[in-house]
């Protein structure tokens, strides 16, 4: 069987996850077996290939049962064209072509699709009875801890045969609870000042790679560069294969990219590309672009153009948001989810009106102004302890929406994909967010109700029943307990929660009376507290 390039075979060399790479197989092949919810590629061999092969009509209309998708093809170089799908149920597929190629039209073939391999889940979606929540294609919870990684896409673009960084700095990531990277489809370099003490070695700022021919510096718009792509697809697909989300921005704006003109036909052409290419990939988040109306780009009709012509093209119907507030605001009804920038103080209060704002969709805080400091000034922001981000990434979660952290070693041009080569006492604190997402799931975070005064002091996330979780600010030294009258006689366990640690005290029994109180664990720090009640 013949695999894409080959580059599906070298993501995974070595790795006990082959099976899980992009499946891949040529039209000529009969006997074609895929699994439910992987990224499966069907190649075709094109006779002649027109001036513009990118602008070429390839759509394969795949059929299972009552199941049918219209998806479009791109064109993958040589005279090579790729239809991308994910297959959202198992059994008989069949496709057929239609196409201006020469040779293609009318193609038929099918596929035989199998159960879902352990461990898959299926696409991200909203989940339609508690639309504060998303959820995976088969039903089960999905909590986003989002890293920003704009440079992702560089760590190995001028590698051709395997990206061995890029793995790393994904098993990084995995291992510390991220599920979701935030990423540019490509960035140039920064406007700021670097820091002088900067190495080349961890400076991925101005790459040779490029979307287009040419280069940044001298573009040709109107020829897309299929061998650049090829590589992207090796770092969505290693994402997907660790259980990572790629929340990918099509655009930048103040990354010094030469983008074609808007809405030219260079424009659209790589629009549309991306969007052919990327939708088969189940992990595939949407971010039309990052500061979409900032840096002399703030045509909203623009940004709206674009999400129509991305929802037309995108047959599975991967989530989409635009990383800035201001747009989300105003149509929040063009998006899945809300993306806001909001680096205030009183950061939980402002979540919880933004929740108010918009009762029917998550709300992400994409940047809320924690840049956790590195050996490298890369952009400091408003708050770089690692504690201090890490309790602005909890004021989100207890105000029932979503976090995003940045660390200064790897959000923009410089990234330190090896961590542990680090001095320790200069390693990011990364393993903070793994004791987050132990804590999400352990609680089902994402379920419960926040913004009721049920304490004296901090703030409150519960299930209405018997499950209080309350968040205690670190000046405080003790909590009053504000639970329903009705509860008075009853029995309740109190279990300290260390989010710098993980670890969870052992459970403190107690009678529940008016304003009962817990004395909070001595640390430098914020805490948490789990109430249990007792039936």
């Amino acid at each position: 069987m013949k695999r894409f390039a080959l580059i599906a075979l070298t993501v995974i060399a070595g790795t006990a996850l082959q099976a899980r790479a992009i499946q891949s197989f040529s039209h000529d092949i009969k006997t074609k077996t895929a699994n439910q919810w992987e990224t499966v590629d069907i190649q075709f061999a094109a006779q002649n290939l027109p001036e513009q092969p990118a602008d070429a009509e390839l759509t394969a209309v795949l059929t299972c049962g009552e199941e049918t998708l219209s998806v479009q093809g791109f064109y993958n170089g040589g005279k090579n064209y790729t239809v991308r799908f994910c297959p959202g149920k198992t059994g008989e597929w069949s496709y057929q072509l239609s196409s201006s190629l020469k040779g293609l039209d009318g193609v038929k073939g099918r596929i035989s699709v199998q159960p879902a391999l352990e461990g898959r889940k299926g696409g991200i979606t909203v989940n339609p009875e508690s639309n504060r929540e998303f959820q995976y294609a088969d039903g089960s919870k999905y909590y986003p801890i989002c890293f920003e990684v704009d440079w992702l896409f560089a760590l190995d673009a001028e590698n051709p045969d395997d990206i061995p960084v890029t793995r790393m700095f994904v098993n990084t990531l995995a291992e510390n609870g991220y599920n979701q990277a935030i990423m540019n489809v490509f960035a140039f370099d920064v406007d700021w000042k670097k820091d002088d003490k900067l190495t080349a070695e961890f400076e991925y700022g101005s790459p040779k790679a490029f979307p287009f021919e040419g280069t940044n510096e001298n573009p040709v718009h109107s020829k897309l560069n299929p061998e650049y792509f090829r590589r992207l697809d090796r770092v969505i697909d290693e994402l997907d294969q660790k259980g990572i989300a790629a929340h990918l921005m099509i655009y930048v704006w103040n990354k010094r990219v030469n983008w074609p003109t808007p809405d030219s036909e260079e424009d659209n052409r790589y629009f549309d590309y991306v969007v052919k290419r990327y939708q088969g990939f189940p992990n595939l988040v949407w971010d039309v672009s990052k500061e979409a109306l900032a840096y002399g780009h703030d045509d909203v009709d623009y940004i709206t153009r674009r999400i129509d012509r991305l929802r037309k093209l995108d047959a599975h119907k991967r989530l989409v948001t635009v990383h800035d507030y201001n747009y989300c605001a105003k149509n929040p009804d063009k998006l899945d989810f809300i993306s806001v920038q909001l680096w205030q103080s009183e950061l939980t209060r402002l979540m919880l009106k933004v929740r108010d704002d918009f009762k029917n969709q998550p709300i992400l805080n994409i940047e809320h102004g924690g840049y956790e400091e590195s050996p490298y000034v890369v952009f400091p922001g408003s708050y770089t302890s690692p504690e201090v981000c890490l309790e602005r990434a909890y004021n989100c979660v207890f105000a029932g929406t979503y976090p995003t952290h940045y660390w200064q070693g790897a959000a923009w041009n410089v990234i330190i994909p090896d961590i542990a080569k680090m001095p320790e006492s200069e390693r990011p604190k990364l393993e903070y967010y793994r004791h987050m997402a132990d804590f999400v799931k352990k609680y089902t975070i994402g379920s419960l109700k926040p913004g009721d005064k049920k304490s004296n002091c901090g703030f409150c996330l519960h299930n209405g029943d018997n499950l209080f979780i309350y968040y205690v600010p670190k000046e405080a030294v003790s909590i009053g307990l504000n639970l329903p009258k009705t509860y008075k006689g009853r029995f309740m366990n109190g279990i300290w929660f260390d989010p710098f640690t993980g670890k969870y005290a052992q459970p403190d029994r107690k009678e529940i009376t008016a304003w009962p109180n817990y004395k909070k664990p001595e640390s430098d720090g914020f805490a948490i507290l789990i109430i249990e009640v007792e039936p």
